[in-house]
């Protein structure tokens, strides 16, 4: 994945996955919630989610929630995740209202 955690912009799946974890989920729900949320625009691979629920791990941005020994781990997303989440956040709020003022849309 190519997050940048120097206040960079992170990849759509990844706030997406951060998202969804604010409330514990396993693999399978975050797929779901992926795909829910984006009215079907965004479908992820097993694998694909797999990997990116392991770089974010790596990165200490969300972590195993519960009794992770079985078929469905569910995570977290961690304090630091948090953090990252409510930048991009904020990076995409001033993009938005950026955009707006220059084309003419109101942003509300």
């Amino acid at each position: 994945m190519r997050d940048n955690a120097k206040g960079g912009a992170l990849t759509e799946v990844t706030f997406y996955i951060l998202l969804s974890l604010y409330t514990p989920k396993h693999g399978y729900a975050v797929m779901q919630f992926i795909e829910e949320k984006t009215d079907g625009r965004l479908s992820l691979g097993a694998g694909t989610l797999y990997g990116a629920l392991n770089s974010l791990q790596d990165k200490k941005w969300i972590e195993p929630y519960g009794d992770s020994e079985g078929r469905k781990k569910e995570y977290h997303i961690t304090a630091q995740g948090k953090e990252i989440a409510e930048k991009e956040l904020a990076r995409l709020t001033e993009l938005v209202s950026i955009a707006s003022e220059i084309i003419g849309v109101p942003y509300e």
